[in-house]
């Protein structure tokens, strides 16, 4: 049977492209070490790999946003366990105050302290991020806890201006936790040393006096209620942080198995690879010598 020069060449050209194809895509799989590059090349099990990438992904953005979390919870735990130390300070203070010992200028020395603890709690519940937006005024991140007017009368200057909202942050397939605490209460106290103060500073105040020793009284049990709402509050996010170091653990194991799996579906098994990269070589390498050899024959070279 005779067979056309054009027709001959385009068979051996069409035998070169598919060889070379083969070639390079084994190459392409060796350099990705991937056994599927392209859905048609395993299409059940590119549906697989398909799934578990959106899972690995939802799961990289849970742990991100857990370790976000984390970081805001404990620096807000930080800040509300120095306020609750720096109370305790404060009460020492009234408990002294109201012993009936205590002359004038006694009360006179402790006005200091007061005032200065109590701006050391405003300053602290108006704490902001490095983004400015404030930490304990609920979800109005971008308004003060508490707010002072001085035109307001002794004792009612201080505002809780926050709201007791919760920012919830997606930690979980359906589940969320609060990523902030409020304040509000601490204005109460607040207001009560505002109180203190003035009347400490009223010359001759003694903690004899019924008026005085009222006011002194009222802020001792502010205090006591102050801290114990503070404390329930580091409690709470306490619990948070021991919530989503469970969860971030657990996604820490499911990612662990998408990887496994991933790895496992879709890995290349090299041995096999090389194998055909070897075998499509030789066939590339002979096909191109028989193509050299037969396109060197001619009729005369059998007369």
């Amino acid at each position: 049977m005779r067979i056309a020069t054009a027709q001959y060449q385009s068979t051996m050209n069409q035998s070169l492209q598919n060889n070379q194809d083969r070639l390079s895509y084994i190459m392409r799989q060796l350099d990705s070490q991937k056994r599927i590059l392209l859905p048609s090349d395993d299409p059940v099990d590119s549906v697989r790999l398909s799934r578990l990438a959106r899972e690995e992904s939802s799961v990289t953005q849970y742990r991100s946003n857990i370790s976000s979390l984390q970081l805001r919870l404990t620096k807000s735990e930080g800040y509300l366990s120095n306020m609750v130390t720096e109370m305790t300070s404060g009460r020492d203070l009234m408990v002294w105050a109201l012993d009936g010992g205590n002359t004038p200028d006694d009360l006179q020395a402790m006005i200091a302290p007061l005032a200065s603890l109590r701006e050391s709690l405003l300053y602290g519940a108006n704490t902001v991020d490095h983004e400015g937006n404030h930490l304990f005024s609920g979800t109005l991140t971008k308004t003060p806890a508490i707010t002072f007017d001085p035109a307001a009368p002794s004792g009612s200057r201080y505002t809780y201006t926050g709201n007791t909202n919760a920012q919830n942050v997606v930690v979980g397939t359906g589940l969320t936790q609060p990523a902030n605490q409020n304040l509000a209460g601490l204005e109460t106290l607040l207001n009560q040393l505002d109180e203190t103060i003035r009347v400490m500073s009223v010359p001759g105040a003694s903690p004899n006096d019924p008026a005085v020793r009222a006011v002194l009284t009222a802020n001792l049990g502010g205090f006591d209620d102050t801290q114990a709402l503070i404390s329930s509050k580091i409690a709470d996010l306490g619990g948070r942080q021991n919530i989503i170091k469970t969860l971030d653990d657990n996604h820490a194991n499911v990612s662990m198995s998408n990887k496994i799996a991933i790895t496992e579906i879709g890995a290349l098994d090299v041995g096999i690879a090389a194998t055909e990269l070897n075998g499509y070589t030789t066939a590339l390498q002979a096909t191109y010598k028989a193509y050299a050899k037969i396109g060197n024959l001619s009729l005369f070279n059998a007369i």
